[in-house]
C-alpha cells in the first residue's frame, strides 16, 4: 500500500460523489467497495498517509456522501447501507489519534451528519418499549459504526465534544443503546441452535447479538467521554456542559428492570459460559454507567430531581415509564444474577472471584440510586409534589412514596434478621428530608403510622453507622416539633440513643453523626420535664455513668470539636431550663424534678456552661443560652457556689487560643480592653462576661448583657454564696462595679438590670 494508491481511492471517492447525480446502477456498490478499501489502507497507522489526505477534498466528500444517503433524514436504503458503514469506517479511521483531520472533519459538517444518521433511527423509539430495536445486521453496523466514529472523532478534542453536546448526541446515543440492547434481553432470545454447526440461521442471530453488545460498549465510551468534558476545569468560569435532559430519564433507569428477579432461565442459545460472558459484561457495563448517571444527575440538575418527583404520580412525564418507581423497586427487589458464575449457574459459589466482584460492584450501583432517590426526596420543590395527602382518608398521610418509605422501615427494622439495611438507609434518609415541615413530621409520629416505637426498636449497639446516621438524622427532624417530643419520649428514643452507643468512644470516629444524635436530645429535653428525666435520671439498676446526659458530656470532655462541646453544652442548658419552669404538683414528679435538679447543679455541668460561654465569642445566643442557665443553677441551693465557682476558675487552655478579652489580673478588678482583643482568649468566664457587659454595640444584644447583670446580681445577692466565700464574691464585685455603674446610664434594658444588680448586692 502507498500513499499514491489511497490518493487515488479519494479522488475516486470525489468522482462518484459528483456522479450521484445521474443516479447510476451499482453506484453505492461502486462507492462501498472504493471506501472499503480506502478505510482498511488507512487502518495502518501511518500519520504522513492522515495528514495528506485530510488536507485534501476527502472529509467534504465523506460528509457529503454520508448526506446524500440520508435524504430527508431517512434510514439508508439497500445497497446505500453498506457504503455508509464504509463511508463512516474511512472517517473513523482518517482522524484516529489525529486532531488535524478532526478539526478538517467538524468543518466539512461530518460529525453532525453522523448524527442525524443515528437521529434517524432513534425517531421511532418509545420509552416505554422494552424489546430488542428490530434492526437488520447492516443497520445494526450502522449504528455501531456511526458510534465509533463519534468516538474517535471526539476523543480528547474539545471542539467536537461541544459540538456534539450542543447537538444532544450522548441523548441520542444513550436512547439507541438501550433500545437496541436492551440488558438481559438476551435472557429472552427464542431461537434454537441446530445441531449443524454451520447453521446460518444460528450465526446470523450470534452476530446480530454480537453486533448489538460491542454496539453498547463502544457507545458507554462515547458517552463517557462527553461526559468528561462537563467538568472540564479549562472552560473557566463558563458554566458546566449539560450533556442530558429528563429526555434520559426512561432510557437510564430501563437498565434497572433487568436486575430484579425472577431471573429467566438462560436460553440454549447462550448456554456455555463463553457463549453469553461477552453478554453478562455488557449488562454489567450499562448497569453501572446508568446508576453513576443517575446519581449525579440528581446531585447535580435540579430539573432531574422535580422530573423524576414528578413522575412519581405522573408517569406519562416520562412516556409511559414510572421512572422513580423502577427505582424503588430495584432497591427493594434487584439481587445478584445466578449467571455471574466462571462455572455452572445452578450452583453459584460464593468462593467464585468474579461473582464476588460483581456482587460487590452491584452494591455500589444501589447505592448510587439509593442516594438519587434520597436527593428527589431531599428538594425543596419537590416536598410538596412527593408528599400526598389525597388519600388520608384511606388512612395514608403522605401518600404511596411515604408509605413506600414507611413500609421499609417497619418490615427491616429487625436487621439481624433481614440484613437490609440499604432500605433502612434509603427510608430514613428520605423521610427526614420529607418531613422538615411539622404537620409532616406529625404525620408520621401520630396514628396511624406512629414510626416512634420503630425507629427506637432499630437503634442497637450493632447497628451500622450509616444506618445510625439515617436513623438519627430522621429523628432530629422529628424531635424539632414540640408536639412529637412527649410521644418520642414515651417510645424512649433518648434511652435507645443512649444504649446504641453512639456517644461512646467507639464511634468518635463520625463527629457528625454524635453532633446529630446531641441534638436529638437537646430538641427531646425542650420543655418536656419528662424527656428531661431519661436524660438525666438513671433508671433501675443503671450505672449513673451510662445516662444520655453523662456520655454526652464524656464525649465533650474528650473530644477537641467545638461543635460536639456546644450542642452537648446547649443539652444541659435545656435541661436546666426546663426542671427550673416546671413546678410540679405531682408528688412523684416533684420528686424525680427534686433529683434531677440535685444531679445537674455540679461542678462539671456549671463548668460545661462557663466553657459555652467562653468559647462564644462569635455567637452570643450561646452566650445568652448559658448566662440563663448559669442563673437558674445559682438559685438552687447549692448552686451560688457551683457557679462562682465555674466562671472564676481557669478555662482550659484550649479556650484561651481562640482570642478574645485580656484576662483578669491575679490581684484586682478587671483590666483589658473589651472583647476584640487578638492577643489572648479570656482565662476565666469571667472575663468574658466584663468584656460582654462593657460592649454597648453589636453583635452584642442588650439581652444578653441584661442576663449578664441578672447572673452577677443574683451571686451578689446575700445567702447565694456562702460566707467562707466572701473574698471570691468581694473580687467578682470589684470588677463589674464600676462598669454595673456606668451601665445605669443607659437608656435601654440593661441599665434596668444593672441597677437591680447593683440592688441585690446591697441588700
Amino acid at each position: 500500500m502507498s500513499i499514491s494508491s489511497t490518493s487515488r481511492n479519494a479522488s475516486k471517492l470525489g468522482d462518484l460523489l459528483a456522479q450521484l447525480p445521474l443516479n447510476q446502477p451499482d453506484q453505492w456498490k461502486e462507492i462501498e467497495s472504493t471506501a472499503q478499501t480506502l478505510a482498511n489502507d488507512l487502518r495502518v497507522k501511518d500519520i504522513e498517509q492522515q495528514t495528506t489526505l485530510g488536507r485534501t477534498l476527502l472529509p467534504q466528500t465523506l460528509t457529503s456522501l454520508l448526506k446524500g444517503a440520508i435524504v430527508d433524514g431517512s434510514i439508508p436504503e439497500g445497497d446505500q447501507k453498506n457504503a455508509v458503514n464504509e463511508i463512516l469506517r474511512v472517517a473513523a479511521n482518517l482522524c484516529m489519534d489525529h486532531d488535524e483531520n478532526r478539526g478538517a472533519l467538524l468543518e466539512s459538517g461530518f460529525p453532525q451528519t453522523v448524527v442525524c444518521v443515528l437521529e434517524s433511527y432513534a425517531e421511532e423509539l418509545e420509552p416505554a418499549n422494552r424489546a430488542p430495536l428490530p434492526l437488520s445486521i447492516p443497520d445494526l453496523r450502522i449504528v455501531k459504526t456511526c458510534v465509533g466514529a463519534l468516538l474517535n472523532l471526539s476523543l480528547g478534542f474539545e471542539p467536537v465534544q461541544t459540538r456534539l453536546v450542543s447537538l444532544e448526541a450522548a441523548l441520542t446515543i444513550l436512547k439507541l443503546t438501550i433500545a437496541i440492547y436492551p440488558p438481559g434481553s438476551w435472557l429472552h432470545e427464542t431461537h434454537t441452535p441446530s445441531e449443524d454447526p454451520e447453521d446460518p440461521e444460528t450465526a446470523s442471530v450470534l452476530e446480530a447479538w454480537s453486533l448489538r453488545s460491542s454496539l453498547a460498549a463502544w457507545a458507554l465510551r462515547a458517552i463517557s467521554e462527553l461526559r468528561e468534558e462537563e467538568d472540564d476545569s479549562s472552560r473557566g468560569n463558563l458554566p458546566p456542559r449539560q450533556t442530558f435532559t429528563t429526555d434520559a430519564l426512561p432510557y437510564l433507569v430501563r437498565p434497572l428492570a433487568a436486575f430484579v428477579p425472577p431471573y429467566p432461565p438462560i436460553p440454549p442459545l447462550f448456554s456455555t459460559l463463553s457463549s453469553r460472558k461477552s453478554l453478562v459484561q455488557t449488562d454489567f457495563d450499562i448497569l453501572g454507567e446508568a446508576c453513576g448517571l443517575l446519581e449525579s444527575l440528581a446531585l447535580d440538575v435540579e430539573e432531574i430531581r422535580l422530573s423524576l418527583a414528578r413522575g412519581f404520580s405522573f408517569p406519562a412525564e416520562h412516556g409511559g415509564v414510572a421512572c422513580l418507581t423502577d427505582m424503588l423497586t430495584f432497591v427493594d427487589r434487584g439481587d445478584y444474577a445466578p449467571y455471574w458464575v466462571s462455572s455452572s449457574p445452578a450452583s453459584p459459589s460464593n468462593s467464585d472471584p468474579e461473582r464476588a466482584a460483581k456482587e460487590k460492584a452491584f452494591d455500589i450501583c444501589k447505592a448510587a440510586i439509593i442516594k438519587s432517590i434520597v436527593e428527589v426526596a431531599g428538594d425543596e420543590k419537590n416536598i410538596d409534589v412527593i408528599w400526598d395527602d389525597s388519600e388520608v382518608d384511606q388512612g395514608k398521610p403522605g401518600g404511596e412514596f411515604v408509605q413506600h418509605m414507611v413500609q421499609w422501615l417497619r418490615t427491616h427494622k429487625t436487621l439481624r434478621e433481614s440484613n437490609r439495611d440499604d432500605l433502612i438507609m434509603c427510608s430514613t434518609l428520605s423521610l427526614g428530608n420529607l418531613v422538615r415541615r411539622d404537620a409532616h413530621a406529625s404525620a408520621i409520629i401520630n396514628p396511624p403510622i406512629s414510626l416512634a416505637p420503630d425507629l427506637a426498636e432499630v437503634l442497637s449497639p450493632e447497628l451500622n453507622i450509616k444506618v445510625k446516621h439515617g436513623i438519627i438524622g430522621l429523628l432530629k427532624h422529628l424531635a424539632q416539633s414540640s408536639s412529637n417530643r412527649p410521644i418520642l419520649g414515651e417510645a424512649r428514643i433518648i434511652q435507645q440513643l443512649a444504649a446504641s452507643e453512639i456517644w461512646s468512644d467507639k464511634a468518635d470516629m463520625v463527629e457528625t453523626v454524635q453532633v446529630t444524635a446531641i441534638g436529638v436530645a437537646k430538641h427531646l429535653c425542650h420543655t418536656s420535664i419528662q424527656n428531661c428525666f431519661a436524660i438525666v435520671l438513671p433508671e433501675n439498676g443503671q450505672d449513673p455513668a451510662t445516662t444520655a446526659l453523662q456520655q454526652i458530656l464524656a464525649l465533650g470532655r474528650r473530644s477537641d470539636s467545638v461543635a460536639v462541646k456546644s450542642e452537648g453544652t446547649r443539652v444541659i442548658v435545656n435541661v436546666v431550663k426546663t426542671l427550673w419552669s416546671h413546678d410540679q404538683k405531682d408528688t412523684s414528679i416533684a420528686q424525680k424534678r427534686k433529683d434531677a435538679m440535685q444531679l445537674i447543679v455540679n461542678p462539671q455541668c456549671a463548668a460545661a456552661l462557663a466553657q459555652l460561654i467562653g468559647r462564644s465569642k462569635k455567637y452570643p445566643m450561646l452566650v445568652s443560652e448559658g448566662v440563663v442557665a448559669l442563673t437558674l443553677m445559682s438559685t438552687h441551693k447549692d448552686g451560688g457556689v457551683i457557679v462562682l465557682d465555674s466562671i472564676m476558675n481557669p478555662l482550659p487552655s484550649e479556650m484561651s487560643a481562640r482570642g478574645g478579652t485580656a484576662p483578669i489580673s491575679a490581684g484586682g478588678p478587671l483590666t483589658g480592653n473589651g472583647i476584640d482583643s487578638p492577643i489572648v482568649g479570656p482565662r476565666r468566664a469571667l472575663d468574658r462576661l466584663v468584656a460582654i457587659l462593657r460592649s454597648s454595640s453589636p453583635p452584642i444584644a442588650a439581652e444578653v448583657r441584661a442576663n449578664v447583670c441578672a447572673l452577677v446580681g443574683h451571686l451578689g445577692r446575700k445567702g447565694v454564696v456562702p460566707e467562707d466565700r466572701a473574698r471570691d464574691l468581694q473580687h467578682l464585685k470589684e470588677s463589674l462595679r464600676e462598669i454595673l455603674e456606668n451601665a445605669t446610664k443607659e437608656e435601654n434594658q440593661v441599665a434596668i438590670a444593672a441597677k437591680r444588680a447593683l440592688d441585690a448586692w446591697a441588700v
